[in-house]
């Protein structure tokens, strides 16, 4: 079981509050992803959570039981870090171990545990390596290796991957989501990147300056997000916000329109604009307009190919019904 609540929990560093007074539940087997930009407060949140960081108020309770002063060992959670932290000069096998002889296992459950492990990371072939022989990829298997031994309530995950490069990023993200799906445990994993957010993630919790924004699942966020501040970090790339007369017209403050749900058409567009920096991706191409009255960029996704060059006109059609309205305050308008 791993059902975590934090009940009006807050941290303060001396007179600076970080994180005001929030209330969340994570769901046993859930996949919850922290997201936000840098110091929003997301890994803290997770350091509060693992016991690494003492509570200035409030409680946190692991499947009912109020953890909120107990040492972090105790608490039946594992915590894997950006960085490996291996102990270079033993085995993998013996790094995956270390945190069961330090627990008194037997030595004939901690090969058990092992085995298993190695199993689900693939890295059955590799157990008699050493960590400098090893991508770095294989070096965070062997992090989650160590802590999928101790058979915890809850993993915490605090940005992995961010030390590996873009084609590791994204074969360690479908291996974590793999690992999921077989062990049904409890995860909980902080980025700053809504991509891997988005792709992983059963529930998202969007956080800035400590507090929570909206919470709910990747299709809820991008479908139905709660402000402009969810609109413009969830979605890649971002939603687009639109000021002035253009959203008084559909009785907003800030209309937002996602690039996906604009339409390149020959002539008589809604919104005419000049084609900037066009990404040609194959499958996609980005173009970032200027020139149309509206905000200062406006960004477009058009499928496949598409031939307009820098300085060329362009004629754009919104979808009508994919338009977000906001009011004052940043807040959606139903």
């Amino acid at each position: 079981m791993g059902r975590i609540t934090l009940d009006k929990v807050s941290k303060s560093f001396g007179d600076v509050e970080v994180i005001p007074p929030l209330d969340l539940t994570i769901e046993d087997g859930e996949f919850t992803v922290f997201v936000g930009p840098s110091g929003c407060g997301k890994s803290t949140l997770l350091r509060l959570i693992a016991g690494l960081e003492d509570t200035s108020c409030g409680h946190i309770r692991i499947d009912g039981n109020d953890a909120t002063h107990v040492p972090p060992a105790k608490r039946g959670l594992a915590m894997v870090f950006q960085s490996y932290a291996l102990y270079p000069h033993m085995s993998v096998r013996k790094n995956i171990a270390f945190p069961m002889k330090m627990a008194g296992v037997s030595e004939d459950e901690q090969a058990r545990r092992i085995d298993a492990a190695a199993k689900a990371l693939n890295l059955t072939d590799y157990l008699d390596r050493r960590p400098g022989q090893l991508s770095g990829g294989q070096r965070q298997r062997v992090a989650i290796g160590r802590a999928i031994v101790r058979e915890p309530a809850a993993f915490l995950f605090d940005e992995p991957l961010s030390n590996l490069d873009a084609a590791l990023r994204v074969g360690m993200r479908l291996e974590i989501s793999e690992l999921h799906k077989r062990l049904k445990t409890t995860m909980i994993y902080v980025t700053h990147d809504q991509v891997e957010a988005m792709t992983m993630a059963d529930k998202i919790v969007v956080l800035r300056a400590g507090v929570i924004e909206q919470v709910g699942s990747p299709l809820d966020l991008y479908r139905a997000p709660r402000n402009t501040f969810v609109a413009g970090f969830i979605g890649s790339p971002k939603m687009n916000l639109i000021g002035g007369e253009e959203a008084a017209r559909h009785g907003a403050r800030t209309i937002g329109i996602r690039p996906e749900h604009i339409d390149v058409v020959e002539d008589s567009g809604t919104w005419q604009g000049t084609v900037g920096v066009a990404e040609h991706l194959g499958s996609d191409t980005f173009f970032h307009i200027h020139g149309t009255g509206l905000t200062e960029t406006l960004t477009v996704r058009a499928l496949g190919e598409v031939t307009l060059r820098h300085g060329d006109t362009i004629h754009l059609s919104p979808r009508t019904d994919q338009i977000h309205r906001f009011d004052a305050q940043g807040l959606r308008i139903e």
